[in-house]
């Protein structure tokens, strides 16, 4: 059974939580939906390829979201007070440059069956690098091996498209944002 929750004294009581390396803390567990507060600073490599929508509220700070969409690399701002609901499989990296930014996700769990994939692209030609699905049921404990392998293994990182070797894990000095930018639906102008 869920519980409510005081969500401002939890944001105070979570913050050691809501900081590097991980940086989210999961609301509610064993629940239809996966409700997460994410905090900055991060520099994900990673794309997420998720089976389903995905619900953004970026409540604290800016972040942005760095996009494959169709082949093409954009990025979707979200500042201060936006949501957005992202589609399927729309291949996406959160970036929060910004620390003490805080976003909640909100996901739908995932049945038995129903994997979700991750991806890196050369960050030379934009070919993809290596792909890992896995039957997620725990961001918090799922995602580090997989990420832990990839950053460990030149032969994971090489691309077979031009043969640059991926970074593997980046620093917010060589975070991958293209030149066109898409603004968030409900940003405003300026």
């Amino acid at each position: 059974m869920s519980f409510p929750i005081d969500f401002p004294s939890w944001l105070i009581d979570n913050a050691h939580r809501l900081k590097p390396p991980v940086g989210n803390q999961q609301l509610w567990l064993n629940t239809d939906l996966i409700v997460t507060v994410v905090g900055g600073p991060n520099a994900r490599s990673d794309f997420h390829d998720d089976p389903y929508e995905e619900y953004f509220w970026q409540f604290k700070g800016n972040a942005f979201l760095n996009i494959i969409d169709r082949g093409q690399r954009e990025r979707i701002e979200l500042a201060e007070g936006t949501m957005y609901l992202m589609p399927p499989h729309m291949r996406h990296s959160p970036q929060r440059p910004e620390p003490e930014s805080r976003c909640l996700v909100i996901e739908r769990s995932r049945p038995e069956g129903v994997v979700d994939g991750f991806e890196w692209y050369c960050l030379n030609c934009d070919g993809l690098v290596h792909r890992v699905e896995v039957q997620l049921k725990s961001i918090v404990d799922d995602l580090p091996p997989l990420f832990a392998a990839f950053y460990a293994s030149q032969t994971l990182r090489t691309c077979s498209h031009c043969g640059s070797v991926h970074p593997g894990k980046l620093g917010s000095a060589n975070v991958y944002t293209p030149a066109a930018s898409v603004p968030s639906p409900l940003a405003g102008e300026g």
